[in-house]
């Protein structure tokens, strides 16, 4: 019986991995070309880790420099406001899931666990008009694992009550570390792992594990 529902945000709730893509190669822009496509795809294989482990692979492991926090942290808000100025528009959000959040809002508690940045991600939302369907909106730069760890002990959430649904490994790994089952969406190479697979995030869900 499932008692509530963690959702991460990208893939999931919106539909943005092509302007994340934009933001990446904006921020490294002027570099090798053939590290920048590496980049996007570590980007996108990892798409639930945050910003900010992305970068320091980037410049520590693909260039094999170093980069202090400070520059991480401006490299890192350069690309926040870029999102902040693509992602506010209501066309990216995935319409299924959103219905499916609308239906069940009232009845289980929802939360977002996200590798995107917290400030920017409550941001979107509160945009989005999507906010107080919610319980909490968490997101880097904690690992999401630890999110996820830190909902449960606060809440006092039953992990075999509890879904978390992701389009990435990290959410994935996040769901597993902590004993939760896992709804993988979004992303095929997910289907040999998850508990269930699906393509649309609808009420069949919930029926599969008896819902509330």
């Amino acid at each position: 019986m499932i008692k509530q529902i963690l959702f991460d945000f990208d893939g999931v709730i919106i539909d943005s991995m092509d302007v994340r893509d934009e933001g990446f190669r904006a921020i490294v822009e002027g570099h090798n070309e053939a590290l920048i496509d590496k980049f996007i795809a570590y980007h996108r294989y990892n798409a639930g880790l945050s910003r900010y482990v992305k970068i320091r692979y980037f410049y520590e492991t693909l260039l094999g420099k170093t980069i202090s926090e400070d520059e991480v942290n401006a490299l890192a808000d350069k690309f926040s406001q870029i999102m902040k100025k693509r992602l506010v528009s209501s066309d990216v959000l995935i319409p299924k899931t959103i219905d499916f959040i609308k239906d069940i809002h009232a009845q289980i508690p929802l939360h977002i666990v996200s590798g995107s940045d917290e400030q920017e991600l409550n941001f979107l939302c509160k945009e989005l008009n999507i906010d107080h369907y919610f319980v909490t909106i968490e997101g880097s730069p904690a690992p999401k694992n630890e999110l996820v760890k830190n909902i449960m002990n606060t809440y006092n959430y039953n992990p075999n009550e509890t879904l978390l649904i992701g389009d990435s490994i990290n959410d994935y790994d996040a769901a597993k570390i902590n004993g939760l089952y896992f709804v993988g969406f979004n992303n095929e190479d997910l289907s040999s792992v998850s508990d269930i697979y699906v393509d649309v995030i609808d009420n069949k869900i919930l029926d599969v594990y008896h819902a509330y």
